[in-house]
């Protein structure tokens, strides 16, 4: 292979890694991040209303016996 279709693979084969490096996981940290942030999401969009509410009610509950 000449030099310059041997710079010209390298470089576009460069290119491809340096494209796919911010999508792709680089630890197992990351891959479990990405793994997870959809069942948290789920989790707190099925739970955190109700969660909220719930402990906004109690914290209601507990300063107006506090005043009483």
């Amino acid at each position: 292979m000449s030099t310059a279709a041997s710079a010209s693979v390298s470089d576009a084969f460069d290119r491809l890694g340096a494209a796919l490096r911010p999508s792709q996981p680089q630890t197992v940290d990351d891959l479990m991040k990405e793994m997870l942030r959809p069942m948290l999401k789920a989790w707190l969009d099925d739970n955190l209303p109700s969660l909220v509410e719930r402990l906004v009610r109690d914290e209601i509950e507990r300063v107006t016996r506090s005043r009483g």
